[in-house]
């Protein structure tokens, strides 16, 4: 080989005559790249996906539980209560309680109402507490009594809630939301309750099962004849 041959200044070749292999430039490591950007894809599908799929389930309710802490109970007053509950009335009824209100400077009219299913117990009575001295009188000789007992009254008027749901709360677009508003619709109901049994003749049957516990009770004692008399009333038999 002469020295102007160009394949002289190549690389030397090693030793034993060989020439050294030339394995060109070495290729990017992009598959690793590319296999994570797949997965990255694959997992922003799933997330998605179960976005979706949570979001259009409209008529399944979230599991919801309940959680009641303890808290310290305090009796603030005790009554000795001696009453003859005669009588018990159940009432329901429907309370249709719209509050109104003005929006926008008064230029708007809006409402927020409720519709309240209530159902409520109505108990009356005698209470043997206000008898005063003299109301009994007895004569041994004919063994007749004469008892005259205090008027009739309503001991409660409670709602049952077990049977009072709100059936539906409308509110408007521009209406505040009042959170007082079923609060209201059952005080309502409480006292539409009571109005009812009175026109029903809650207190007339309670006067008449007055009668009839009492004079039950003093003929078991042996005597025979037992008249009733009331405070507000003339007397009776």
């Amino acid at each position: 080989m002469s020295e102007s041959d160009p394949r002289a200044s190549a690389t030397p070749a090693l030793e034993g005559g060989r020439v050294p292999p030339d394995d060109g430039p070495k290729p990017e490591p992009r598959l690793a790249l590319g296999g994570v950007a797949i997965l990255g894809v694959l997992l922003l599908g799933l997330v998605l996906g179960a976005v979706i799929a949570n979001l259009t389930r409209e008529d399944e309710v979230p599991e919801s539980v309940d959680e009641l802490h303890p808290t310290p109970d305090v009796i603030v007053a005790i009554e000795d209560l001696a009453r003859l509950e005669t009588t018990s009335f159940h009432v329901e009824r429907v309370i249709d309680l719209v509050a109104r209100q003005r929006q926008l400077f008064g230029l708007v009219e809006a409402e927020d109402a409720i519709l309240l299913v209530a159902g409520g117990d109505i108990t009356a009575g005698v209470d043997l507490t206000k008898m005063r001295d003299g109301d009994v009188v007895v004569d041994l000789e004919t063994m007749s009594a004469t008892v005259t007992l205090p008027p009739p009254e309503i001991f409660a008027a409670r709602l049952d809630n077990e049977r009072t749901y709100v059936h539906t709360r409308d509110t408007d677009a521009l209406a505040r939301r009042d959170p007082h508003l079923e609060t209201r619709a059952r005080r309502e109901a409480e006292r539409t309750l009571r109005e009812s049994a009175l026109e029903g003749g809650i207190l007339d049957r309670a006067r008449a099962n007055a009668e009839t516990a009492i004079r039950t009770l003093v003929r078991s004692m042996g005597y025979d004849t037992v008249t009733i008399r009331w405070r507000d009333a003339n007397p009776e038999r």
